[in-house]
């Protein structure tokens, strides 16, 4: 600056954030949009599950980047996460959503600054809209008679007695192996999990003219991710007790399950999923979300999400006829 009084400001800022251990380090000009993607590829994507690799590239891609990605690192201010995130729910975003980017920008903003990239972590700082989480209403005893009637009716009905039952995660029943399931000890291993299939484009390398839809929606996509991943955490890896009545269901499911393996022949795929397709090949997560949707709707019952009447097991026990001691 041309004006002492300013330069000696800046100076005694400095000697501050450096006695602090605050000052930012020399190097690389960092905007928004190369540090994101910079820390969600080459240090964090490694470390995580593909479902939450996939929500931190939502973020980043669909809004962090669009508002903010040209904006110089070190020179972000809350404020602007804050008008981001106004705008994001004048323009039709659930405040759910704008939290998801807002934890997406606090993660990767404290990598930053643990490396010394920026001085402080600015998202901390920002307030995020605040959310309603909307309470869970368990179903009545008649809305399960109703769902377990009609599912046992439906191709892979035991699905929804199971999970129900014994409150599975959508991920944990679908991800579900015979080799999980021991009737001799009346035992049930939750060792995995079904993730979401995430697909890249394949049209750009079979030579064909790049198709322009999302790589989900490919005609030559090809999946990245594996079939089966851990569950959502450690303490998800767990052992369940399986009442004789719901051994019974899967016994049921099983035989079933067979001749459907006879009728595809040569078509079926060996995975040894619980619940699978008709030719072997495990449950699409979002097929699944929609059989569900389906089935409340078939059996007449207020709209819910299957998701939640997990914490109707209980309840689902009794419906089965398992004695109230072992339901405690």
């Amino acid at each position: 600056s041309k004006d002492r009084a300013v330069v000696t400001r800046k100076v005694r800022e400095m000697e501050k954030n450096r006695s602090t251990g605050a000052i930012a380090q020399v190097g690389q000009k960092w905007t928004v949009a190369s540090w994101l993607r910079h820390w969600l590829d080459v240090i964090a994507a490694p470390n995580l599950r593909s479902s939450s690799a996939a929500a931190y590239r939502t973020a980043i891609e669909k809004h962090l980047i669009p508002g903010l990605g040209k904006q110089k690192l070190d020179r972000l201010q809350p404020e602007h996460l804050e008008r981001l995130y106004r705008k994001m729910i004048d323009n039709g975003a659930k405040p759910a959503t704008a939290h998801q980017v807002h934890r997406t920008m606090r993660t990767a903003m404290g990598e930053a600054v643990r490396r010394g990239h920026v001085a402080r972590n600015v998202a901390q700082l920002a307030k995020p809209p605040r959310i309603q989480p909307e309470p869970v209403e368990p179903l009545t005893l008649e809305e399960v008679q109703q769902l377990l009637a009609v599912a046992e009716k439906e191709p892979n009905g035991a699905r929804w007695a199971i999970a129900l039952a014994l409150g599975l995660r959508q991920g944990e029943a679908l991800g579900l192996r015979w080799s999980d399931i021991d009737f001799d000890r009346g035992l049930l291993y939750v060792s995995g999990s079904r993730p979401r299939p995430v697909y890249e484009h394949g049209c750009n390398r079979s030579g064909k003219p790049v198709c322009g839809k999302t790589p989900g929606r490919c005609p030559d996509r090809h999946q990245v991710n594996a079939d089966r991943g851990p569950t959502k955490s450690i303490a998800g890896r767990r052992a369940v007790g399986l009442p004789n009545q719901l051994a019974q269901v899967l016994k049921g499911h099983r035989e079933q399950q067979e001749a459907d393996r006879l009728h595809a022949a040569n078509l079926w795929q060996a995975g040894d999923w619980v619940f699978c397709g008709p030719t072997g090949k495990p449950i699409n997560p979002n097929t699944d979300y929609h059989r569900g949707k389906a089935l409340v709707e078939k059996a007449g019952v207020r709209d819910v999400r299957l998701h939640d009447a997990r914490h109707t097991a209980a309840t689902v026990l009794l419906v089965l006829g398992v004695p109230a001691r072992t339901v405690m």
